[in-house]
């Protein structure tokens, strides 16, 4: 800013004025500012212009994926990749955050995200009862949380509720009524699912037997595969089982197999979350399509 200065003949006040477009520098003097701030390939200072206007324009994303699939993971992948490209449309920047730290004196998500100074934080596929988590919700930063909600906080849900209850009453209307559900691990996600599970089972007066009731982590196909071969394994197996999600849904479907059972004419299957590879099987999945964007 001072060599535009001093190329244009005035104060280095003039020239932060006229690039900011203020209304008391002429129109005259703000093009030749910036037509000399062009030639010299003048940037404005990030970190200056966030001091002066408390604004960062950077978004942190804090994502931890227990799984460690990070950013393949097939549905929320899709649902950051609709936060970034909205979030780049209207000027923003996103950054995220290291999700390694542990409580060995290294620095808290809520101090990393200050010492950032970003403007909000997207929290997503995290331990939502992480201490360290509940501590950056609690900040002074804005949060968006996915999946998860807070007292007082913004959140982005998919309708889990209905989406089994439909799921559910679809596979009723097919003529199944051995029907058994492996739920994701604890959260609030899987809460509301097998909440509305139970509820719609007992609105369509179906029994469902405990041992039908399994749990697999999410996206685990291994655990999937287990808990496919102890419900097969029954003195009376069911004829449809509903998986945690989608990608899960494969561990199931290779244990089906390995029993030399044929879907669906022997048994039938769904998923949950409509990401696109589960498309492409055939016969194709039932599942529930959420809405990534």
């Amino acid at each position: 800013m001072k060599d535009i200065s001093v190329i244009c003949g005035v104060s280095i006040a003039t020239v932060s004025k006229a690039l900011n477009d203020q209304n008391d520098i002429s129109r005259e003097m703000k093009e030749k500012v910036r037509k000399v701030a062009g030639d010299l390939g003048y940037l404005p200072n990030s970190a200056a212009q966030a001091l002066k206007t408390n604004k960062s324009n950077n978004i942190g994303v804090l994502f931890i994926d227990e799984a460690r699939s990070g950013l393949t993971h097939d549905y929320f992948a899709h649902v950051l990749d609709s936060f970034k490209r909205t979030a780049e449309e209207n000027g923003y920047d996103i950054t995220f955050i290291n999700g390694s730290q542990k409580d060995n004196g290294s620095v808290s998500y809520l101090a990393h995200a200050q010492y950032r100074g970003f403007d909000g934080v997207v929290i997503a596929c995290v331990d939502f009862y992480d201490p360290r988590v509940e501590q950056l919700v609690r900040g002074n930063i804005p949060v968006v949380t996915i999946d998860h909600v807070y007292d007082n906080r913004v959140a982005i849900i998919s309708d889990n509720v209905n989406g089994m209850k439909d799921l559910l009453t679809y596979c009723y209307g097919q003529g199944h009524r051995r029907i058994a559900y492996i739920h994701g691990a604890y959260s609030s996600v899987t809460q509301s699912r097998l909440s509305s599970f139970y509820k719609t089972a007992e609105a369509l007066h179906l029994d469902i037997p405990e041992e039908y009731i399994l749990e697999a982590d999410y996206r685990s196909t291994d655990k999937a595969y287990l808990c496919t071969q102890k419900l097969l394994e029954l003195p009376v197996p069911p004829t449809c089982i509903l998986y945690p999600d989608d990608f899960a849904c494969f561990g199931g479907i290779s244990a089906i197999q390995a029993r030399g059972l044929r879907i669906p004419e022997d048994i039938s299957i769904a998923g949950y979350d409509g990401i696109p590879i589960a498309q492409q099987f055939r016969p194709q999945l039932t599942t529930v399509m959420q809405d990534t964007e």
